[in-house]
């Protein structure tokens, strides 16, 4: 991971840490899709999703285009898998620990 990844993971945890913007990381991975129906299904208005969609798009989660009248949306994988390794490493950690303890307490029970 490069020296810069925290600074990037911070921002990536923080846009996932809101419901609708985890709805709508969601809704992405199935494809690409339109503003209207991203907000749709979350009672969203337009307003409110694209203020949610600015700080997707800061985060580096989501790419907008605009086509015509409509914006379309498109998930960005590499945070996502920054941030999967990031916590990869700690679930490596804690797995070591957890085995340690198992065989701790088979020996001393």
């Amino acid at each position: 991971m490069s020296p810069s990844a925290p600074a990037s993971l911070d921002v990536v945890f923080a846009a996932l840490s809101d419901p609708t913007r985890r709805a709508v990381v969601e809704r992405l991975r199935l494809g690409p899709a339109t503003m209207t129906e991203l907000a749709t299904p979350l009672s969203a208005t337009l307003p409110a999703l694209t203020k949610h969609l600015a700080v997707l798009e800061r985060a580096g989660l989501v790419t907008t285009a605009k086509r015509g009248r409509q914006r379309f949306c498109a998930l960005t994988a590499a945070p996502l898998r920054d941030a999967a390794a990031w916590l990869a490493e700690y679930a490596a950690y804690w797995d070591e620990r957890l085995d340690a303890l198992t065989g701790y307490l088979k020996e001393n029970p």
